[in-house]
């Protein structure tokens, strides 16, 4: 009995405290890691450090005066010297530590370690960048970020800067307009590709930006945002006389640059530009972000008069692409599937989109549509895409690099009332005024008394 009564209180214990790691381990994954598993791959990284590096190869020879120092000192055996490690510092989803490599290595070394470092230390994950020459950020996650996303507090959000999710190394993706002007997003029904939109222009509805949009769907996907829209076009037809306005627009803003250049000669060189940019605060035309729903709707055509409807959308879509960026003009081009069997001008058009966002698609040849020219591997990641995982998609640009992402959810009418209350910001554009959309009125529901009525007696 006594026995018994010892095990109870020993096992009992023990077996609730490793029934509860498991179950916050499982549904709440960060407490987990900041509770246990932090501290035991802290742990793990510090007492295998030497010889996790020595196996993965990521260690070099000793110098000669190493050598005669410990030999003249100790009697041990001289080791192989790894790279140099930082100080550790845990974050909420990871460790993050800086190693100076050796002499002889290089960062791709420790790039092709990373799925080793990763099952020797516990974690998820291991990304590594590189901070200056010679020294590399080990970014450790504890545990996949992307299943239940959780935006971090510094997301580095700013004027044409919008943090729409999470990348898969716990880092906000922003979408930065000066930096990527033009960006193309593809995704089937139910991909969360509404859901990135959604994100785009409630972070963009608060700056001082005017919002275009082109939504051939009947503007179900755009209209819940007209309040903050300075202009949206629900058709083809009403595509078709927007786009011409905007390039006229375009037209205008390249005349007033021209304006400044033409310029004194004793102007300093700072006051000479090629953009809106370099223009004063107060002759700086307010920047443009268009977005086009389902592109392909533009292409699509039945008759011969669609075809140069079609022809004359396209020409304007590409002119838009390729100077709108020095106008101050950015474009948003979302659909299902893009590619040269939409008709001429598809191709050019989106060599134009530096940016790709591909999220779950119907085929591997949409995938190679948004990403094959840019990033063929990337292409497999976004195949593998589970339709359980709506919003996850694989984001690149022109430059090669691509990553796994996943946008937070959204509600519409969170969104729309952000549109709502940012609506006295929408900037007064003579152009564009035809095109502005009906703002329902929204009714006033009468305010309560605040003393109850009592009927007053006969």
């Amino acid at each position: 009995m006594t026995d018994l009564t010892t095990l109870l209180e020993v096992g009992g214990p023990v077996a609730a405290l490793g029934c509860g790691a498991a179950y916050t381990r499982a549904k709440h994954p960060a407490a987990y890691w900041s509770t246990v598993g932090g501290p035991i791959s802290t742990v793990r990284l510090l007492s295998s450090y030497g010889s996790v590096m020595e196996a993965c190869g990521l260690t070099v020879a000793p110098s000669r005066l190493r050598v005669l120092a410990v030999k003249a000192t100790t009697r041990r055996e001289v080791r192989a010297v790894p790279p140099r490690r930082g100080i550790i510092r845990p974050t909420s989803t990871g460790l993050r530590l800086r190693l100076r490599l050796a002499p002889g290595q290089e960062p791709a070394d420790v790039a092709a370690s990373a799925e080793r470092l990763r099952h020797a230390w516990g974690v998820h994950a291991v990304y590594v960048t590189t901070v200056k020459p010679g020294v590399v950020e080990l970014r450790l996650v504890g545990y996949d970020v992307l299943r239940r996303v959780r935006m971090p507090r510094k997301t580095g959000g700013g004027f044409l800067k919008v943090p729409v999710a999470l990348r898969e190394d716990a880092m906000p993706f922003v979408r930065d307009y000066r930096t990527v002007p033009h960006q193309l997003t593809l995704g089937a029904t139910l991909s969360g590709k509404s859901m990135y939109l959604r994100h785009l222009i409630a972070g963009l509805a608060p700056q001082p930006v005017a919002l275009v949009g082109i939504d051939c769907k009947r503007g179900v996907e755009l209209a819940p945002f007209a309040a903050r829209l300075s202009a949206l076009a629900t058709d083809p037809d009403e595509a078709a006389e927007l786009l011409p306005v905007l390039v006229k627009e375009m037209e205008d803003r390249y005349d007033l640059i021209k304006e400044r250049q033409g310029i004194a000669p004793g102007t300093p060189d700072e006051e000479i530009t090629s953009d809106i940019w370099g223009l004063p605060e107060t002759q700086r035309p307010v920047p443009i972000i268009l977005f086009v729903d389902e592109v392909a709707e533009l292409f699509l055509t039945a008759t011969r008069k669609d075809e140069e409807r079609r022809d004359e959308m396209v020409t304007q879509l590409i002119r838009l692409a390729q100077l709108g960026r020095a106008a101050g003009i950015y474009l948003e081009v979302c659909g299902q599937r893009f590619g040269a069997e939409l008709g001429k001008g598809a191709t050019m058009l989106r060599a134009q989109l530096t940016g790709r966002v591909c999220h779950r698609v119907n085929d591997e040849a949409s995938a190679k549509m948004a990403l094959g020219d840019i990033a063929p591997e990337a292409v497999f990641a976004a195949c593998a895409i589970a339709p359980e995982m709506p919003g996850l998609a694989v984001a690149g640009d022109t430059s090669g690099g691509w990553s796994r992402i996943r946008t937070p959810y959204l509600s519409l009418g969170d969104a729309a009332e952000t549109c709502r209350e940012a609506a006295h910001l929408v900037p007064d554009l003579p152009s564009l005024k035809p095109f502005r959309p009906h703002v329902p009125v929204r009714p006033v529901e009468p305010a309560a008394p605040v003393v109850r009525p009592r009927p007053v007696a006969d």
